[in-house]
């Protein structure tokens, strides 16, 4: 697995819109970009970044800048700018030779898994997935985020007692811990996002169970200033588990639309570290409990998730539920992952706080029924 060089002062970040463009929100994507530039980085946009658009160019401009960004020896990282939905339609323009022969970081949330899983799992150079450029301008209260996790970094989640403990229809054991949220005065950076800063500094912070998160959409806040008034609460098949393999996944939305196609490495990918066994995560959207049901299916018929193979399976919390045909997402997980340990409504994706993922780096998961601990390590 091929690590780039992390990011040292001065460095030069490129922002590119494989997706949207970020037209529409200037001044928060403004607010970002001033806490990456606090962070001693330069910021070097190209052309489409700021177009009011669904698709940041058409998809030969989106492809081109994203290139041109690997090629110019000043630019350091690559970050997409936002997500979107039309990612899809630039994979066929990209020149994935040149990506391989110019590693850099290249990190994105949402669509940009479209770019992101191809590049791991095609050209074993790792990439990150969490945050967009535009995911920094958002803000929580200082003693609100001291609630997330303690100063030592570990999580202030209550033991669970035997009511915590909800034995799902088909014999699943699930698990639950409850907290209250805090309050406070002083706007810092959440911890959360602080982390990615962290680890693109080449810093690897042990990632732990928030205590409680926000449950609204989060695309409508309007001052950024996050409040989480929700108890984590995460499930599991398993009481406990301590699991070590290499990580890769993304946005399952995304994933779903690579199967198959001719930008699915997977079985390459799995063939090569077969020996380390994977860690999948996926961070729900919007999925439906059906077609979530579904499309985890569909990766075990095409062999991604295998018991020979797959050490354990994360899901993140939904953003946007929807159940339907009589299906819960608990059902969905328990009935389509029965055979591999896998905790769900976790600390990944589109609902904040969310860990920050390495694709393609070693990660050792443990859980101890009430809360997780992620740790990355670049062999």
């Amino acid at each position: 697995m091929i690590y780039p060089e992390f990011l040292k002062d001065n460095a030069t970040i490129g922002i590119c819109a494989p997706s949207a463009g970020v037209g529409h929100k200037i001044e928060s994507f403004e607010k970002s970009l001033n806490v990456l530039r606090q962070q001693g980085w330069r910021v070097w946009e190209t052309e489409h970044v700021r177009v009011d658009s669904l698709r940041g160019g058409t998809a030969k401009e989106r492809a081109a800048e994203l290139i041109s960004l690997f090629v110019q020896s000043h630019v350091d990282a690559v970050f997409a700018a936002a997500g979107g939905d039309f990612l899809s339609e630039m994979l066929p323009y990209i020149d994935w030779q040149i990506l391989a022969e110019n590693p850099k970081w290249l990190m994105g949330a949402s669509d940009p898994t479209g770019i992101l899983y191809p590049l791991t799992t095609m050209c074993d150079i790792a990439t990150l997935y969490g945050s967009n450029g535009g995911s920094f301008d958002s803000v929580v209260k200082q003693s609100e985020d001291s609630h997330l996790t303690s100063a030592e970094g570990t999580s202030h989640l209550s033991s669970p007692d035997d009511s915590s403990h909800i034995a799902s229809p088909d014999g699943c054991r699930l698990h639950e811990a409850d907290v209250l949220p805090g309050q406070g005065e002083a706007l810092v950076t959440p911890e959360y996002l602080r982390n990615m800063l962290r680890i693109l500094k080449g810093d690897l912070p042990v990632q732990q169970t928030s205590t409680c998160y926000i449950s609204n959409d989060i695309f409508q806040l309007e001052d950024g200033i996050l409040t989480f008034p929700s108890p984590t609460t995460y499930r599991s098949s398993c009481e406990t588990l301590h699991a070590r393999g290499r990580c890769i996944g993304g946005c399952i939305d995304v994933l779903k639309d690579l199967i198959g196609t001719c930008f699915d490495y997977t079985s390459d990918f799995i063939h090569r570290y077969h020996e380390d066994g994977l860690i999948w995560y996926f961070d729900n959207f919007a999925l439906s409990s059906a077609v979530l049901y579904r499309t985890l299916l569909q990766m075990r018929y095409a062999g991604w998730i295998t018991p020979e193979t797959t050490q354990a399976v994360l899901i993140g919390r939904t953003l946007f539920e929807n159940e339907e045909s009589d299906m819960t997402y608990d059902d969905a997980v328990c009935m389509a992952v029965p055979d591999i340990p896998v905790i769900w409504n976790m600390d990944i994706g589109h609902t904040a706080p969310h860990f920050s993922m390495i694709n393609g780096a070693m990660l050792d998961v443990s859980w101890n029924g009430k809360t997780a601990q992620l740790r990355f390590e670049l062999s």
